[in-house]
């Protein structure tokens, strides 16, 4: 009685805890609709999804093939100066200004620059800043982390986290906080195992009309 007692206990602790977490999904063109990769020159494409994130529990899963990243998430969440220069395809990034442009709010294109004169090794990727005008922080995708003219989308505006609260939470931001999936095509094996199913529905429904 007493294993079993424990048993389910363990069980509604993991249920209960999964139920909590929500994963926020990704897995279009994220320049579907925009002319973004035929233009020269940096374009930034908002119409972003407006979300609550709860850093402790929740995802962001993002399809791997339709962004062009590996499965693998190689994470990084610092200031700009101590950020690794390769084997990173997600930025947290902690620096909020950018001295250079210091007369407008800090948004994307300046996270972006301040990542690509960092990062030395090309490649497709994302990363979180926390936007002055905004008062909040948002997911970016960018075609290429070390170059500065490269295209960035805005994929998720965090809401919940606005203000000095929010600036506070950016450095809590983990790996465990990203995904890359990968939907993979159907097996033969499974193909054939639907036309089966089908075809036996079919059949059990012909006798049931005759």
């Amino acid at each position: 009685m007493y294993r079993f007692t424990l048993s389910t206990a363990i069980v509604v602790l993991i249920f209960s805890t999964s139920a909590t977490a929500t994963a926020f999904r990704f897995d279009t063109d994220p320049f579907a609709g925009s002319t973004a990769l035929s233009t020269p020159g940096r374009q930034i494409v908002a119409g972003e999804s407006f979300i609550s994130f709860n850093i402790a529990t929740d995802i962001f899963s993002l399809e791997s093939t339709v962004f062009g990243v590996g499965s693998q998430v190689q994470f990084a969440n610092n200031v700009v100066g101590s950020l690794p220069t390769s084997n990173v395809n997600v930025v947290v990034l902690r620096t909020f200004d950018d001295d250079a442009n210091s007369a407008t709010p800090f948004a994307a294109g300046n996270a972006a620059t301040l990542i690509a004169n960092q990062i030395t090794t090309s490649g497709p990727g994302f990363f979180i800043y926390f936007n002055q005008g905004l008062d909040l922080p948002r997911l970016v995708f960018s075609t290429d982390l070390s170059d500065s003219n490269a295209d960035l989308k805005i994929l998720f505006r965090m809401t919940n986290l606005t203000g000095p609260s929010g600036r506070d939470a950016i450095p809590t931001f983990t790996a465990s906080n990203f995904e890359f999936t990968t939907v993979p095509e159907p097996s033969a094996a499974l193909l054939m195992t639907m036309a089966c199913a089908f075809f036996a529905a079919g059949c059990a429904w012909r006798r049931c009309r005759s």
